[in-house]
């Protein structure tokens, strides 16, 4: 999939391991309490039971709740992940799980894809689900709409879709392509209510404003103040395939900032915030009874390199680009400009996703080594221009291409003075974001610092970043022009053998640190806060933010104690 560039605050970490272990402790005293006064020897352990609403606060306003309409609203985003399904979903590592699909299939040569749909879903308005409502879908996507992504647009023209019987799916590909699944992550639209309306139709339809969908919550109304929507309640699905999840009512309320939200908090208004910008960390971990949840988002900030760029031509020689890397101070950017919120990179795959190499070679700060490795290229002082040269006579001098955002611009700044400290003559240029990505684009630069974007791109494939194929016109902004890793990413992306697959990516991984075309820096984490009367909150390595309900239907607030099959509740408050 292609992956924009963007720009977002980071966050920090926090975690709740004493709250849990005393918490822990003093259940267990209670229950064996119990157990001494009732003279049982019965074992008893707590249950999670129905009951109980939650409120979360959402920055950002409410526009339209369809999957297909929601993909520049993250506020709509977060609501579709509990009302609508996908055919297939991906857990933290990336490795795709069953949703809509019950199962399915690849043919040896990889261009056939069969899949079995589940047979006990139905709407929420109690109608079945089956494959017409996947064609009705699929048909939106193929549509060439231009509110649909661009790359998906390319990829759907060119894939056949048939519904071989009401519970069957069969895609036919023209060519191999492990990254496949990757397109199969969209919300399913009802075709019983829909059907026959394009995308055109579906912008302004009511259906935006009361959607049906199959998910573990379904709609029930808006909640509307001073003629604005203010929120969204959320009802428990009784007939949700995966049962019926414990919340009875889930509700969101919007708020133009962060600020407005820990204000609501505060005054009673909602139990969590879906995204903890920076600016209220501070105010969110001094508040008692709020659990913290921190992880890492798809977000990896680097420093491009034009290795094809004659005026910087001693770029092309790894032991200078490993002098670079191994002269910035990582740690202490993420501490000075984040706040120590943001973690730091070992290559381009997102760390605890499958395709990762836990032993990958680490470059750390180490100002001693760069300056050994930076005298190693050949370079000579030019004691009049007071200037290092390289061994073709040009004069070590960078131009470092930015974003003018602040915190940009205090990386760019920071960096620029530990290559100063080698002996670089470093210049910065600011630009607008859309500048920078004109720059990339044309290849008019010398070294740049961006965000590469990996969200809602679960499949590792590097292979638009970094293989051959991609230089002249496709996202390899790096022009690395390096065979071997080519070949470990062409083949990778023509085999659905995931074990095949991480062993070719392993390979790619090993020589990217070894050659070092770019320069990871760090990811950007994200941080969400919920009352710690919530339960089960899942939160692993994300995808894109509304990942943080993967396991939604199994969140709780009330609890009872399971003793030979009966259940007592708990003294656990319930929040109207």
């Amino acid at each position: 999939m292609g992956c924009p560039f963007y720009l977002k605050h980071m966050k920090k970490y926090r975690w709740q391991l004493l709250i849990i272990l005393v918490t822990g402790l003093i259940v267990g005293i209670l229950l064996i309490i119990q157990q001494m006064d009732d003279g049982e020897e019965a074992r008893s352990t707590p249950s999670p039971i129905s009951g109980g609403v939650y409120t979360e606060a959402l920055i950002g306003e409410f526009m339209r709740l369809n999957p297909f309409l929601d993909l520049y609203n993250e506020p709509d985003r977060a609501v579709d992940q509990l009302i609508f399904n996908s055919l297939v979903k991906f857990d933290s590592r990336g490795i795709p799980q069953t949703d809509l699909a019950e199962s399915w299939g690849v043919s040896k040569d990889g261009t056939v894809y069969n899949f079995s749909l589940r047979t006990d879903v139905y709407w929420h308005d109690g109608e079945p689900f089956d494959s017409q409502d996947v064609l009705y879908t699929l048909g939106l996507l193929q549509s060439q709409h231009n509110l649909i992504p661009e790359d998906f647009r390319n990829f759907w023209a060119e894939v056949e879709v048939v519904a071989l019987s009401d519970i069957q799916i069969q895609f036919l590909l023209p060519e191999p392509f492990a990254p496949f699944l990757d397109y199969l992550s969209f919300g399913i639209l009802p075709e019983h209510l829909l059907g026959g309306l394009g995308m055109e139709d579906l912008v302004d339809h009511p259906f935006n404003l009361a959607p049906v969908g199959t998910g573990p919550f379904r709609f029930q109304r808006l909640v509307v103040e001073n003629e604005e929507i203010a929120g969204v309640v959320l009802e428990a699905f009784d007939a949700y395939f995966l049962d019926r999840p414990y919340l009875d009512e889930f509700i969101f309320r919007y708020y133009s900032n962060s600020e407005e939200a820990i204000a609501a908090y505060q005054e009673g208004e909602v139990e969590g915030i879906g995204d903890v910008h920076s600016s209220i960390l501070g105010d969110v971990l001094s508040e008692p009874d709020l659990a913290v949840y921190t992880t890492r988002e798809p977000l990896l900030t680097m420093i491009y390199l034009n290795l094809d760029n004659p005026e910087v031509g001693f770029l092309q020689n790894p032991d200078f680009r490993r002098a670079l890397m191994a002269s910035i101070n990582r740690e202490m950017i993420i501490e000075q400009v984040f706040n120590g919120q943001a973690v730091p990179a070992n290559g381009t795959i997102l760390p605890g996703t499958w395709a990762y190499y836990n032993d990958l070679e680490k470059v750390p700060f180490n100002a001693i080594e760069a300056k050994h490795l930076f005298e190693s290229t050949g370079v000579t002082f030019d004691e009049e221009a007071e200037i290092f040269r390289s061994e073709t006579d040009l004069e070590i001098a960078l131009t470092l291409l930015h974003p003018d955002t602040p915190e940009h611009t205090e990386i760019a700044e920071l960096i620029q003075s530990d290559w100063e400290d080698l002996g670089i003559d470093v210049s910065l240029e600011s630009k607008p974001y859309e500048n920078v990505l004109e720059e990339l684009s044309l290849r008019n630069y010398e070294t740049a610092l961006v965000d590469i974007n990996y969200t809602r791109s679960p499949d590792p494939d590097p292979y638009p970043f970094w293989a051959q194929a991609q230089i002249q016109s496709g996202q390899n902004y790096a022009e690395w022009d390096n065979r071997s890793a080519s070949e470990f990413l062409e083949q990778a992306r023509m085999t659905a053998d995931i074990g095949e697959r991480e062993r070719l990516y392993r390979n790619f991984q090993v020589l990217f640190v070894r050659e070092l075309p770019s320069l990871p820096l760090f990811y950007s984490v994200y941080t969400y806060a919920a009352t710690e009367d919530l339960k089960d909150i899942n939160l692993g390595p994300l995808f894109e933010p509304s990942d943080r309900f993967n396991n939604v239907h199994d969140w709780y607030i009330l609890s009872g104690v399971d003793t030979n099959g009966k259940e007592d509740i708990e003294a656990t408050e319930i929040i109207d």
